[in-house]
């Protein structure tokens, strides 16, 4: 009956550690740089919180075009309001009417001080 026996070499004995070492250092790896990270958990709450922000200010265009909507609904129509968009859109005017441009009165006063050409 023969035996055989193996040689003990050094290689042999740091086997086990050294993969064992390497398995641990790559989910160390991704357990920070993965898809699913700690990095980028801490990116996908950032990206988070601007979203949220966004949808906020989103609902409140949401809401004032509903409203806006509403008004034009033919059980609910304002006389006042669709003789004001007619107007504004047509650029009509009475002769009895007065004019008072908001968006000049607006202006910064340097703006206002400018000559202005008379055509």
């Amino acid at each position: 009956m023969k035996t055989r026996y193996r040689k003990n070499s050094r290689l042999r004995r740091f086997l086990l550690p050294l993969g064992s070492l390497a398995v641990l250092a790559y989910f160390g790896y991704h357990s920070f740089n993965g898809d699913y990270g700690i990095w980028s958990r801490d990116r996908m709450q950032r990206e988070a919180i601007g979203l949220e922000a966004e949808l906020v200010s989103l609902k409140q265009q949401r809401a004032s075009l509903e409203h806006r909507v509403a008004l034009l609904r033919p059980t609910s129509l304002d006389p006042d309001m669709i003789d004001e968009r007619a107007r504004r859109n047509l650029n009509v005017l009475h002769p009895d009417e007065i004019v008072i441009d908001l968006a000049a009165s607006q202006q910064t006063p340097q703006q206002s001080l400018l000559p202005q050409s008379s055509n």
